[in-house]
């Protein structure tokens, strides 16, 4: 039998003692009041801050806190909702939904909280965080706008006067032809790609369906051959965005 030391065990008593952590640490946790729609409203979450992401203890989804009311919150899930339940626990991350965002993003696809689901790998370049709901710049720190946009279609471009980097509304019922408009928009953009003048344009699905937007993104894929980011979010059945990006901006 092999003798062993005092000294040795002792030794390595230490060693294993140095290493221990006997801090505490608080997480202040909630409980699902209801769900449903994708919308869930949480009891417990006193603390929490509008825009901040929060995490279902059972299933690991992130969720983004958007209504603070006096005795429960509502929050937006990132994902499909058919796994969560009434009395689930959710947890907070103190920290605010936010995005990496650096020109790698270009030609890419994203979801809401800007991880790629392209199968692509991970975006790369130099990224900065910044946070999905910001304060916008003044007027007075805004790049006039002073050069026209031209859409394609001429019954627009004749009556109504485009700008770049200026907000336009595409309003109308379901089904007559908004995506389109904006489609033959992007596509009418190559010939500044061409010049060495590129207009970036970027695609926001917001509450659509997953295979019109397969379609949608193979056709551009394959018909147009300069640079698109497509941000999506992606649901089993449905794709969400909770913040609105502007259809075409230019990148000075």
């Amino acid at each position: 039998m092999a003798h062993i030391k005092p000294a040795e065990v002792s030794a390595i008593l230490k060693q294993q003692l140095s290493g221990l952590s006997v801090e505490t640490k608080l997480e202040e946790v909630g409980t699902v009041l209801e769900v449903g729609d994708g919308i869930a409203r949480v009891y417990g979450l006193s603390n929490a801050q509008s825009g901040e992401l929060v995490e279902f203890v059972s299933t690991k989804q992130k969720a983004i806190v958007l209504n603070l009311e006096e005795d429960n919150v509502g929050v937006v899930i990132l994902g499909d909702n058919e796994n969560i339940q009434e009395g689930h626990l959710v947890r907070r991350t103190d920290h605010i939904a936010s995005l990496l965002v650096g020109e790698g993003l270009i030609g890419r696809v994203i979801d809401t909280l800007g991880n790629p689901i392209d199968g692509k790998g991970p975006i790369p370049g130099e990224l900065i965080e910044m946070p999905l709901e910001r304060r916008a710049p003044g007027v007075i720190y805004r790049q006039p706008v002073n050069e026209p946009l031209q859409t394609g279609i001429k019954a627009i471009d004749s009556m109504i006067p485009i700008g770049r980097g200026q907000r336009e509304l595409i309003i109308g019922d379901r089904q007559t032809g908004k995506t389109a408009i904006a489609i033959d928009t992007i596509l009418n953009q190559k010939e500044f790609y061409d010049r060495g003048e590129p207009v970036f344009c970027i695609y926001v699905a917001s509450d659509k369906k997953v295979r019109p937007l397969r379609v949608l993104f193979k056709f551009l894929k394959n018909t147009v051959q300069w640079r698109i980011r497509l941000l999506l979010h992606q649901q089993p059945h449905r794709l969400r965005l909770c913040s609105f990006t502007h259809l075409l901006q230019e990148q000075r």
